[in-house]
């Protein structure tokens, strides 16, 4: 095992192409709320290795916008930009969240997953004003990310330890009241957490993915990270779940 190797970091490398709580399910239902067309100008926060983003290109043909803090996850993205021949319609940027290189209202949708729980809640607050920001007016904000069923320090410090970030995840009464402090809340879900349950990946990655990802996993350099994500998501179900919400810029 690679030392403090962060959590999701260390997904990516045994193979999971997404990095969601909530997996494709909880991705498809934000989609939906987002009413994309190919007039659709888009930004994703924390954008990893692009999947979201060539997806909607692909069923949309819209222009998005990617960023990511992480200069190694942009170097995936921009490959797997170039494998699909996107370039003129994704464009990716190195970027923190809490200062956004972006003009004032210049997007329809902003996008970010699995995000928010990784800042201090102080932080949070700074990025969720500039997804403000940077929206236009009736501009959609699509979130989805780590939800506590009831507040439990034990088993957030236990997600901390198994995930190697000093992630900070929220109720969801305290999600809703943080984002309508300034959006006007549309709709939301949540649910258990699919991220490592065999079920939520084989949807996410497919059979032959799911194969090939346990087959990494339990590699001997691999194996004491992955059980200790894997045992920790499966004890803690109760807990640790997703929550996926659709907010409106007043």
């Amino acid at each position: 095992m690679r030392k403090r190797e962060v959590g999701h970091t260390f997904l990516a490398r045994i193979g999971k192409k997404r990095l969601r709580p909530g997996g494709k399910k909880a991705t498809e239902w934000l989609i939906s709320q987002g009413n994309f067309s190919s007039d659709t100008n888009v930004l994703e926060v924390a954008c990893n290795m692009g999947t979201t983003m060539i997806d909607l290109v692909k069923r949309y043909d819209c222009r998005v916008t990617g960023v990511d803090v992480d200069k190694h996850a942009l170097a995936k993205a921009k490959k797997n930009i170039e494998k699909h021949h996107l370039e003129e319609k994704v464009t990716v940027v190195q970027a923190n969240a809490m200062k956004l290189p972006f003009p004032d209202h210049s997007f329809d949708v902003v996008i970010n997953e699995a995000m928010l729980t990784m800042l201090p809640n102080e932080a949070k607050e700074k990025a969720m004003k500039e997804y403000y920001r940077v929206l236009k007016k009736g501009g959609k904000l699509l979130t989805h990310d780590v939800m506590l069923t009831k507040s439990d320090e034990v088993v957030v410090d236990q997600l901390r330890q198994a995930i190697n970030v000093r992630v900070q995840p929220l109720t969801q009464q305290d999600w809703q009241q943080r984002l309508e402090a300034s959006f006007q809340h549309t709709s939301v879900i949540s649910g258990p957490m699919t991220l490592l349950s065999p079920i939520g990946m084989i949807r996410d990655e497919g059979i032959i993915g799911a194969v090939r990802i346990i087959k990494n996993a339990l590699k001997k350099e691999n194996r004491p990270m992955f059980l200790q994500m894997f045992r920790l998501f499966r004890s803690k179900k109760d807990v640790l779940h997703f929550i996926a919400i659709c907010s409106e810029k007043k």
